[in-house]
């Protein structure tokens, strides 16, 4: 397609051709040139229409040319890999790019769901929580969710990769234009450490579109020059491409970094994406500049619709002259740099509206000068144009904001609109900054922070060139604490010419009275205009928080940077309050949006959860065990040809309670504590007694936390009198590690006791059936495993099979069980040892499956399956135990609260099912009724549940309010629409008194 009119950027070096750059947008082929954005390559393509409003389709064209953009969001597509609401502004062109518009159906041209703006009278802000009641809100949603909407997320996996970085500096300074460079600098020069961040490509910021004069050089060549110098410092250190998104307490910032070159989006496979930095700063410098405020007047969105200073931008930057025929409406002196601009690049058919009725002599006679046609003291009462701006009326003020008939009819391609400058305070207000309303500039400014930080240029509203680059230096000079030899430096500012009288001589111009407020738009991404905040005053909304919400103003993907202040000045306008009354809505982080694969960094796939393997793996792996997630791979079940889960599981559970079976525990969490407090501390952190407790013997204990709450148990053997081995479950071990560290550190530091985590440097091989014995006694060992001389819950340690080991009688499976621990590295040998010994008792490894369906059978408690966020001890029945132990434990006072030890407590009960072979559901709800009608009250749920194949009957164990009370009650169990009936039972359903455990 052929170019609009390109001229050379301003500033550009002589003769030298830009590259073109291939592309596509919406599936048709453009051209561009080396340096472009999307956006000015669109625009230098003559492509008007780029996306749609989110909720009346309205067409959208480009409207800035930075950050703020709120139109211009596409759908990135490289390699299957999608990016969703890419900014067309931010978007640096690339040979091959492949970009497409969102949110348009069949095409955003010709979008059906355009005709939703004949409708937008019956869809004012918040409609759906008005219109949408009956008969009820999901026959809406699929339609609401389908119509609105921006991009579509990616569906692939992104095979790029992150990084984290730490970075420490004297000196952050954010934003690299004039006030920035000038601050770096200065800081630099007296020998600080200083980090200098830009979210674009190049430094410079505003000067690099602007037609001024620095020290007799243009400003590009006064950045490059800077910029030279800066890299020639060692002890500066810059960041372009990188955004700092958050300011968090003692000066922390996080900031983005994009690190892979645009080209390299065609192939992303390993390519490094992006970098978070986390970077703690002695003082901070925020040179962010100011986002460009459009004004509201009738139909102020359609497309060509434009910011002054972007299309100034375009043109002086990239060579792109957005248009021929230009009116440029305004209420301040600095847009008419747009004109003379616009007029410099050959425009001839310029226009000025100003909606002040006195405006400087010098800018009148340079309009005059140029034959360009000045209207002041009027504003825009309509525009025209369906799928472009074609004209705009003008009408003249008639005083108190109000406009009269329409005078003049200006045809035009191209409406410029600037309502005056924003600061960028979104980190300072991060960082805890207070606000102030400036009436000179319309603005609201930085006032003061407890943080160090110092707010510079533009941001501290500080709009002249010459006082943004004195601003910079101070800062720098300041923060830098000049050390000796540094005082000789020139203090003395640049040279600037700016061509013009930089004061902006601003007047407030909030929205057009007198025309239809609903045509006039305040945010253009979600379709707010100034009747929807009309809406939510007279419906009582007074914060400017809640109107935000209720509007939705200012939370599109822009989050409001060029149209929130709007939104608040009209708020004051319609309630007749002044501004700094009416207060501003608070900032919060993201500055911009951040990819989540940024936050994640590396620690993603098994860098974030790296699979624990079991130390004899291999030797299950080789053996068929299919294996299943708990953290640690374990086996869940070992199938033979044929057998599925149920039939596997089977298999295992019989041979363990008739023979013996072979089962990993490696996983088991294992603690050791050591010191002459041991005891002292054990007793403190567990609900029952341990100081007791004899050497060699091991004891079942459960842990609570400050609430009284079971957060784990386990069995805890005493090694010696000042030395514990505690066994934590393996999904808590590292959490209960952690808070023994806790208490010793800050509640108890008076106890000598060292605490260390041993969980893998033990392997635990579990022997487990009425052959067990006979199986070790096969193994050459130091260790007496007589049945006289090592009872269950008791603890050995010697040689065993020619290692190191340690024995624990303890089962969990209520069958004989020893369980076998020797250091990692011997696991798998001592797998082979023991499997081998048990051959000729038909010895069968078990997994996870199998030892569920045991425990049930036993009544074995599981922390976390069979209790809830709210379970303590006595709900378990350790009622007795607690009274019997006169000392104070952790959550021993929560425990005598009312509400803990009451009648409507769920407890752990057993459960039989009314019907053999019917297996009660796991989570199924207790309730009252047969055939219920909902909703109903639940009494607890179903824990655990299985086919016992020693009772041939469907049991389970629960859950239930005031269980103990309810032995031998029916009770109805309600899940998936059906209802199953049960009856209340101990909660050990075989080998009640323990028979099996002590052969």
């Amino acid at each position: 397609m052929k170019q609009r009119k390109r001229i050379a950027p301003y500033d550009a070096p002589a003769g030298v051709a830009r590259k073109p750059l291939g592309f596509t947008f919406d599936g048709r082929h453009y051209v561009g040139l080396e340096g472009d954005t999307l956006a000015s390559a669109l625009l230098a393509n003559g492509i008007d229409i780029v996306g749609r409003s989110f909720k009346l389709h309205r067409p959208r064209g480009v409207f800035s040319a930075g950050v703020e953009e709120c139109n211009a969001l596409v759908q990135l597509e490289a390699g299957g890999l999608d990016e969703p609401n890419a900014r067309a502004t931010l978007v640096t062109l690339y040979e091959g790019l492949r970009a497409t518009s969102q949110n348009a159906w069949p095409s955003v041209r010709w979008d059906l769901l355009g005709l939703l703006d004949l409708f937008q009278r019956v869809l004012p802000a918040s409609f759906y929580y008005k219109s949408m009641i009956w008969p009820n809100w999901h026959v809406y949603e699929r339609v609401v969710r389908r119509i609105a909407g921006l991009g579509k997320a990616p569906t692939t996996r992104d095979a790029q990769t992150y990084q984290k970085r730490n970075l420490h500096c004297d000196v952050l300074i954010c934003g690299g234009g004039p006030a920035g460079l000038s601050a770096a600098l200065a800081a630099g020069q007296r020998g600080v450490r200083v980090v200098l961040t830009d979210d674009r490509d190049a430094l410079g910021g505003a000067l690099l579109h602007e037609r001024m004069r620095i020290n007799g050089e243009s400003a590009g060549r006064w950045v490059k020059r800077v910029v030279e110098q800066l890299r020639g410092l060692p002890n500066v250190q810059l960041l372009t491409r990188t955004t700092v998104s958050g300011y968090y307490e003692n000066n922390f910032l996080a900031a983005a970094e994009r690190i892979a070159a645009p080209e390299q989006a065609q192939d992303r496979t390993g390519t490094l994406r992006e970098r978070l930095w986390r970077i703690r700063a002695s003082a901070v410098i925020l040179a962010t500049g100011a986002i460009e405020r459009p004004l509201a007047f009738p139909n102020n969105d359609r497309p060509g619709v434009m910011l002054a200073a972007a299309a100034r931008a375009y043109v002086n930057r990239f060579g792109v002259v957005c248009g021929q025929r230009v009116v440029i409406v305004t209420n301040h002196d600095d847009a008419y740099r747009t004109a003379l601009d616009l007029h410099e690049a050959g425009v001839r058919e310029l226009s000025v509206v100003d909606t002040r009725a006195n405006v400087h002599q010098t800018l009148e006679q340079c309009l005059h000068e140029r034959g360009i046609a000045h209207y002041p003291a009027h504003g825009i009462l309509a525009t025209k144009g369906r799928r472009k701006i074609t004209a705009v009326r003008l009408a003249r003020h008639l005083g108190g904001g109000q406009l009269g008939a329409a005078t003049v009819t200006l045809p035009c391609d191209l409406l410029a609109v600037s309502g005056g400058w924003t600061p960028t305070a979104h980190l300072f207000s991060q960082a805890g900054g207070k606000l102030r309303y400036d009436e000179a500039n319309l603005c609201l400014v930085p006032d003061g922070c407890e943080q160090q930080v110092r707010v510079v240029g533009a941001a501290n509203g500080e709009f002249t060139l010459a006082g943004c680059l004195a601003d910079g230096a101070r800062a720098g000079r300041d923060i830098a604490r000049p050390s000796d030899g540094a005082d000789d430096l020139s203090t003395a500012g640049p040279v600037v010419d700016t061509g013009l009288d930089e004061t902006l001589r601003i007047k407030p111009y909030w929205y057009t009275r007198g025309a239809r407020t609903d045509k006039q738009w305040l945010d253009f991404q979600y379709d707010v205009k100034v009747s929807d905040v009309e809406l939510a005053i007279r419906e009582n909304y007074v914060s400017v928080e809640h109107v935000k919400r209720y509007t939705t103003g200012g939370m599109s993907i822009d989050q409001g940077k060029s149209g929130n202040f709007n939104i608040l000045a009209v708020m004051a306008e319609l309630t007749g309050k002044p501004i700094p009354q009416v207060g501003t809505t608070r900032f919060r982080p993201p500055y911009q949006p951040v990819t989540l694969g940024t936050f994640a960094g590396p620690t993603v796939g098994e860098s974030y959860a790296p699979w624990h393997t079991l130390p004899a793996h291999a030797w299950h792996a080789a053996h068929a065990a299919h294996f299943g997630d708990y953290g640690w791979r374990r086996p869940e079940y070992y199938p033979r040809e044929g057998e599925g889960i149920a039939a596997a599981t089977l298999r295992e559970v019989l041979a363990v309670r008739h023979s013996v079976g072979l089962f990993d525990g490696s996983p088991l969490g294992k603690i050791e504590l050591k010191g002459p407090d041991a005891a002292t501390f054990l007793n403190r952190v567990y609900v029952n007694n341990l100081a007791t407790l004899k050497p060699g013997v091991a004891r079942y204990a459960m842990l609570s936390n400050d609430n009284g709450v079971l957060i784990d148990d386990g069995v805890i053997v005493r090694l010696a009198d000042d030395h514990f081995l505690v066994h934590a479950t393996s999904g808590a071990v590292a959490r209960v590690f952690l808070l023994f560290e806790e208490y010793l550190q800050c509640e108890w530091p008076e106890l000598r006791v060292h605490v260390t985590n041993v969980t893998t440097q033990w392997a635990n091989v579990t022997v487990s059936g009425p052959k067990a014995r006979q199986v070790l006694q096969k193994i050459e060992s130091d260790i007496d495993l007589d049945a006289g001389r090592f009872a269950h819950m008791q603890f050995r340690s010697g040689h065993f099979a020619s290692v190191p080991a340690r024995i624990l009688r303890a089962s969990f499976t209520g069958e004989v069980t020893f369980e076998v621990s020797v250091p990692a590295r011997y696991a798998q040998s001592l797998w082979q040892c023991i499997s081998d010994a048990g051959t000729e008792f038909g010895i069968t490894p078990y997994g996870i499956e199998a030892l569920e369906v045991m425990r049930t059978e036993k009544g074995y408690l599981h922390i976390g399956s069979d209790t809830d966020g709210s379970s303590n001890a006595l709900d378990i029945g350790w009622g007795k135990i607690i009274d019997k132990k006169t000392t104070d434990f952790i959550g021993r006072r929560s425990l005598q609260r009312p509400a803990d030890c009451g009648d409507a407590r769920l407890e752990f009960v057993g459960l039989e099912s009314t019907v053999a072979d019917v297996p009660l559901p796991v989570g199924g709800h207790f309730i009252d009724e047969a055939t219920p009608r909902m909703p109903v009250e639940s009494h607890g749920y179903v824990t655990a549940a299985c086919i016992s194949p020693m009772l041939g009957k469907a049991i389970g164990l629960g859950i239930l309010r005031n269980g103990s009370a309810r032995l031998g009650e029916q009770v109805h169990i309600y899940a998936k629409g059906k209802v199953t009936t049960a009856r209340v039972v101990p909660t050990a359903h075989f080998d009640p008194q323990g028979e099996r455990l002590h052969g």
